[in-house]
Formats: C-alpha cells, structure tokens, sequence
C-alpha cells in the first residue's frame, strides 16, 4: 500500500512540474512535441493538436519533450525553427526552465493551505491563531539506536502515561516527563502511547549517554495539537510554512554538498525511492494532514534540487542560458547536450547508490 501512496505522490508531484514546463512553453509560443507520464516505454498515448500525450511504463518520472531543449539541427536550421525554443528570447527560456520549479513551489503552498484548513499537527507554544484540537503531548523524533527505537517508539506517538514502578505520570508537561525519566533508577518505564486511533503499553529502560548528563529514552517531545485555520488565514500560514521549508531545504542541501565536496558527507543523510516509500507509509498511517505536510516538503524538495545548477537538472539548463546571454553566442549544442548526457547519468548512478544504501540499511 505504502508504494502505491507514493506512486501516486511522486506521479502527482511530477505532473505539477512538468506541467509548469509545459503551459509556459505553450503561453510562449514554442512548440511542445509530447507530455509523458513516467518514462517510456509507453502504454497509451494520443495525439491532441500538435501534442503526444502519453502514459509509459515507468513510474518514477515526467518528461515534457519541447522543441529546440535539446538543440539538433532540426530545432535550428529547420522550418519550423522559429517555434524552437533555442529561437526564443534568454528570458523566455529561462521562464521555461523555471516554471517546472515554481509549479512545485506553488504546489506545496496550495497542499500547506489546504492541511491548514483540515488541520495540520503544529508544537502548542508556536500558536498565535486559530483553533487547536486534540493536544497532547507527542514523540516528535526517535534517536537511531536509542533505547526508545529499540523498544517500539514512532514518532506521532501521543504520550498518554508513563510508569516507573509505583509512580506514574499521565497529562503531563515536556520538561516534567524529561525529568520523570532522567529520576528514575534500574527500574524500566511503562508508557501507554496513543497511536491510530487506539492504545499501545511499550516497555524501555532508561540509560546514561543518550540526553547529557542525565538518563534518557531518547526521544523528541512536543506539546502537538491539530491547528486549523480559516481560508485566509490558512493561505497566509501556507506562504510562511512554505518560505521556510524552502528556506531549510535551502540551507540543508547547501551544507550537504559542502560537506560533500570536503569529503565529510554521509549517505545517511539522502533517502532514494526505498527510503522515501517506508516514509510515505509512515506519514499515511499517522493521517491525512501528516501526508499533506510530507507531501509539500517533497515537492520542495524537489523544486530546490532542481534549481541546483548541475548539468541535466533545470539549474544546470538555466546555467547555459546566461552563459549565452554572457558571452552573447550560443553554446555548441554537441557541447551542451554531452554535458546533460553525463549529468544524466551522474545522477542515476548517485540514485542507484542511494537504493543500495537504503536496501542495506533495510536489511541489516
């Protein structure tokens, strides 16, 4: 189930993408030859106007084939050449290669917008406005290895009592649980989570190490309530939630390529298909507004990986654009298409890569 969610996710986000590619071209008067579902070879397809529209067999993917993208002697010599894309203003094809990020920009906004007026989990303390429900305190993360992972903890999981021999605690505050845990001796906890919509008693022993100075489970606290706002208040909310995950997503790529070219990057750190499925599972199975916000931050993330300027990806594209307007002639198209060539293939190698680590971490 989890793979068909994020099939359906991914052909969701991706549609968006290529769909900003596709309008713009068009609004541009560039001639766009096919827009294609997954990646060939192809299922179904059928010709509107001057257009191919096509299902193919592998899902991971979109593609928009435009005119002239991919300079050929047709696209520049040819007699339909002054639809080429390559005949277009450096600012028109810039807002082409553009749109597909800005659709996946704008589509986060419009799923953050629409959470917000169901109802999105939001810490208690950063509430200014509208209406929560449901409150409680809520594991946020679980720390790799610690105890509480071990045990059986999720993140999502609503804390409703803990026990440690005689004592127990129930309706509680972040600092007075933390305190509850770190005070205890040899004798292990006894928590009751909330967890979809029933009950579930986990036992874990504390341990020194995982919180400074002091004993831990190891594990994230917040006090999470469903915060739902009116329209226009969710279209506010939305814009902000949105600028500040491209903003993290902005900084958290940045570091990770630093890192990289230092040689101190971690594979830990990147999730492949593999890795993105279990997540999907996770956040369908936590509710529907936990899907919407991972569904935005996807597509977020998409929006700035392809912004990055790295030949193949839409940065690396709008790179040779303002080259050219540089250096005021045309890169050759040999030159420009063995660059995305390599870039391509760069990139599938990295994402096999990425499957492998995460096949292992799976299995051991």
């Amino acid at each position: 189930m989890s793979f068909i969610i994020f099939v359906i996710l991914l052909a969701v986000l991706i549609l968006a993408h290529e769909f900003g590619h596709f309008i713009i071209a068009k609004k541009s008067g560039i001639r766009v030859d096919e827009f294609g579902l997954g990646f060939p070879p192809r299922i179904w397809g059928k010709k509107f106007g001057e257009t191919v529209y096509s299902i193919n067999w592998i899902p991971f993917g979109g593609f928009v084939k435009i005119f002239g993208e991919n300079p050929d002697d047709d696209s520049i010599k040819g007699a339909d050449k002054a639809r080429s894309m390559v005949h277009k203003s450096k600012l028109t094809q810039i807002g082409v290669l553009a749109a597909g990020v800005t659709a996946n920009v704008l589509l986060a906004w419009v799923l953050l917008t629409l959470g917000f007026m169901i109802g999105l989990p939001t810490a208690v303390e950063n509430v200014s406005i509208g209406y929560v429900r449901d409150a409680a305190l809520t594991i946020t993360s679980i720390m790799p290895k610690s105890p509480a992972e071990q045990a059986g903890f999720r993140a999502g999981d609503k804390i409703l009592s803990m026990t440690a021999g005689t004592s127990t605690l129930s309706g509680t505050t972040v600092s007075a649980l933390q305190s509850f845990i770190s005070a205890q001796g040899d004798s292990p906890l006894t928590v009751v989570v909330g967890r979809s919509g029933g009950t579930k008693e986990i036992s874990v022993m504390p341990i020194e190490g995982v919180v400074a100075g002091k004993k831990g489970i190891g594990v994230g606290l917040a006090y999470v309530g469903m915060l739902q706002l009116t329209p226009w208040q969710a279209v506010v909310e939305g814009f902000s939630a949105t600028k500040a995950m491209v903003e993290e997503t902005t900084v958290g790529l940045g570091s990770f390529l630093w890192n990289a070219v230092r040689g101190k990057a971690e594979l830990s750190q990147v999730t492949g298909p593999i890795g993105i499925v279990g997540m999907v599972g996770d956040a369908s199975k936590l509710g529907f507004s936990f899907l919407i916000t991972f569904a935005a931050m996807i597509s977020i993330n998409l929006a700035v990986i392809n912004l990055f300027p790295f030949p193949a990806l839409d940065g690396g594209r709008i790179l040779f654009v303002v080259i050219e307007a540089i250096k005021r002639s045309p890169i050759k198209p040999k030159v420009a298409n063995i660059f995305n060539a390599v870039g391509f293939f760069l990139l599938l190698a990295l994402m096999a890569i990425i499957t492998v680590h995460d096949i292992i971490i799976k299995i051991f």
